[in-house]
């Protein structure tokens, strides 16, 4: 049983912590009597990871109730909070691999819990067949039937240690095979960097912190200046170049809880929490300042197709308002920028910025 004490406690690696987050789920649903269905695990593995604080919540309303939790209530949360679009092909398996690991990992342990009680009965026995005996020859007969269940029960619990290490290495590697896809989901399959999705859920992650921390945060939209046209002479492969060098370039002045992320099309975003204005526009002009400084080179021909320019809108949130209207503002820095010239950074500062027309 030390097996499980370690992996429980082990914080060393994303691994370890992975494989904890895996047996803690496994715990729940031997403890709670919940069917240890794909779903269910995947809903158990995200609660004890702690990322999602509204599946947290509501997982951890149900877990107190007395009564076990039925496969339907699990189901209903499992909708709710965990997109049924993410059980693609790939998860499917290995979520039925994972579930059969966990069958396995139940069986030793119901086995080991069956040979244990079996053992304590034997001793049992044994002390009321002492009580009545009087002849050493006897007594050598009775002891001896306990020397062999314990010799039984060494040999089983051997049998278990290495049983369970071979589903600690089994479901690690498949846990991990499963943030790998969490992360791809996360990220955009062009650039590396963020996506889309992962943009939504982590500014509205940030501001649910600073909403109680009241710290500062910023965001900055970055448009590539005319790259539709720039797409349009040289071919979308040289394109997707582009994209990707904006978006090297966008990566390497983010750090900490920065997020840089594609916004959509040519468009970027990145979120800067504890920076006040003035110094998210810094951020964004240094960013500006080395997309600039790269010349595009035809692989080809050695041919130079010039350098590529990015303009960006600026935003502070404004504490207490909807996510949309910090969007909506940095989009209209964004549109001064562009109608100013492109290749510049505007903030919601500036005079020539029109705010009029964001709610």
């Amino acid at each position: 049983m030390r097996f499980w004490g370690y992996v429980v406690v082990s914080k060393e690696s994303d691994i370890d912590r992975s494989l904890s987050y895996g047996l803690k789920a496994i715990e729940i649903t031997r403890a709670k009597q919940i069917p240890a269905t794909p779903r269910n695990y995947e809903l158990l593995f995200n609660y004890v990871s702690g990322e999602n604080k509204e599946l947290v919540a509501a997982v951890e309303n149900l877990l107190k109730r007395e009564e076990p939790l039925s496969d339907t209530v699990a189901r209903r949360v499992h909708d709710e909070f965990l997109s049924p679009t993410r059980q693609a092909d790939r998860v499917e398996e290995l979520s039925s691999l994972l579930s059969g690991e966990i069958r396995d990992a139940m069986t030793v342990i119901n086995a080991a819990a069956g040979s244990t009680g079996a053992y304590g009965e034997s001793l049992v026995g044994c002390a009321t067949e002492l009580d009545g005996i009087t002849s050493t020859a006897d007594v050598g007969a009775v002891i001896e039937r306990p020397t062999l269940a314990t010799r039984e029960m060494e040999r089983n619990s051997n049998e278990l240690e290495t049983k369970l290490a071979d589903s600690q290495k089994h479901i690690s590697s498949l846990n991990e095979r499963l943030d790998e896809m969490r992360t791809e989901s996360r990220t955009d399959a062009l650039t590396g960097i963020a996506n889309r999705k992962c943009f939504d859920e982590t500014i509205e992650a940030e501001i649910a912190t600073i909403r109680e921390t009241q710290e500062e945060l910023c965001l900055c939209l970055g448009d590539v200046d005319l790259f539709k046209k720039f797409n349009d002479t040289f071919g979308h492969q040289t394109g997707d170049r582009v994209l990707r060098l904006v978006a090297t370039c966008i990566a390497g002045h983010v750090k900490g809880r920065d997020l840089a992320a594609r916004f959509g099309g040519e468009e970027f975003a990145v979120i800067l929490p504890q920076t006040n204005l003035r110094a998210a526009v810094t951020v964004a002009n240094q960013i500006r300042e080395r997309v600039m400084s790269k010349e595009l080179v035809k692989k080809s021909t050695g041919e130079s197709l010039g350098s590529i320019t990015i303009s960006f809108g600026v935003a502070r949130y404004r504490h207490g308002e909807p996510i949309e209207s910090l969007v909506r503002r940095a989009d209209a820095c964004l549109y001064a920028a562009k109608n100013g010239g492109r290749n510049q950074v505007k903030c919601e500062a500036d005079p020539d910025v029109d705010l009029s027309q964001v709610a």
